[in-house]
């Protein structure tokens, strides 16, 4: 059960992350300097390879993290994964784009991404925790 519930909130993470960046896909592309015609150009399957292999790992340590500490249940999770992307991941994107000379609208979209992700893979954990 531990596998399948880190699988479904992988899944809801990387989800989640679809849709945050198809909404905020024409700024993404804008903020790294990218076109419509350069994304279709790029076949590439490993942007999406990592996108989910990255979920996997993210589902699984907090799934580890959370059954240690307690959490449990939907609003659990949802505060927990909140918290994991707001206050771990979020800050580390914001510094290396900082340090790459990133335009600030690629800091806000990509921790936006990182913290509704996590989130939802909380969400997901919560229900089986």
């Amino acid at each position: 059960m531990q596998l399948v519930a880190v699988l479904l909130a992988a899944a809801a993470g990387f989800g989640a992350g679809a849709v945050w960046y198809m909404i905020n896909g024409k700024r993404w592309m804008a903020a790294v300097g990218r076109t419509e015609a350069d994304m279709k150009a790029d076949k590439s399957p490993l942007p999406f390879v990592i996108g989910i292999a990255a979920s996997v790992l993210t589902a699984g340590l907090m799934r580890h993290v959370f059954a240690g500490a307690g959490v449990s249940g939907i609003g659990g999770g949802l505060v927990g994964g909140l918290g994991v992307g707001l206050f771990f991941v979020a800050p580390w994107i914001m510094t290396n784009c900082a340090f790459a000379g990133r335009p600030k609208t690629l800091w806000w979209i990509d921790s936006g991404h990182v913290v509704l992700a996590c989130s939802a893979i909380g969400l997901v954990l919560g229900l089986f925790l």
